[in-house]
């Protein structure tokens, strides 16, 4: 017999002065949330959580940079929550995670897709529906992979086999609200987002080059 889906509580926040989005994610009839990207100063997230009634007990890092998580540890000291962070990252964890592993709030279930490219480090949640991702995908764009520790090859890997490779109905909860909206589908990212493109490896590197 077929589970229900579990429904899964998810709260978006604008935090800071670089248009991150912070996550409450969590269980609401167990009580318990996760907070994912901290970014800056996510006491409003707490705020929302104790009027909610949800115990933190993780606070999930979609990769290491500051932007992201400079508030992680503060939060985690205050509410006795774990950090978690894939493997790669250079930040200070409780839970070090690798693509595949499944973290549990209450009857939700958070998978962890590793996703590189912007970083070595970078990953996406997956929780029911909704898919955190952080500086991997924004509505309409992806992220950076410039960087000093970014890669091209592994961001296509991670964009047209991994993202492309969801299914369409999934919520986007991007890391940044850099697009024309907070949110998206996958489906519609594949039709629109011109960095899901079909391209090979040597395309995708020529069109990362361009401005």
């Amino acid at each position: 017999m077929e589970e229900a889906m579990v429904d899964v509580l998810v709260k978006q926040f604008a935090l800071g002065p670089m248009d991150n989005f912070g996550y409450l994610v969590g269980d609401a009839q167990a009580k318990v949330a996760a907070v994912i990207d901290p970014s800056f100063d996510a006491r409003e997230i707490q705020r929302e959580a104790g009027r909610l009634g949800l115990r933190i007990e993780l606070v999930l890092l979609t990769h290491g940079h500051p932007d992201h998580g400079d508030d992680a540890k503060r939060l985690a000291r205050e509410t006795g929550a774990k950090i978690a962070a894939h493997r790669a990252s250079g930040v200070a964890k409780d839970l070090e995670l690798d693509d595949g592993s499944v973290l549990r709030l209450g009857s939700v279930e958070v998978k962890v897709l590793h996703t590189p490219g912007h970083t070595p480090d970078s990953c996406c949640f997956l929780a029911g529906k909704a898919l955190f991702t952080g500086d991997t995908l924004f509505v309409g764009e992806c992220g950076r992979a410039d960087l000093p520790d970014s890669s091209v090859a592994a961001m296509h890997d991670s964009l047209l086999r991994v993202v492309r490779g969801l299914p369409d109905e999934l919520i986007v909860y991007p890391g940044h609200d850099y697009g024309p909206s907070p949110t998206s589908t996958i489906g519609h990212e594949k039709a629109h987002n011109y960095t899901l493109k079909s391209r090979s490896i040597s395309e995708f590197r020529l069109f990362m080059r361009e401005p």
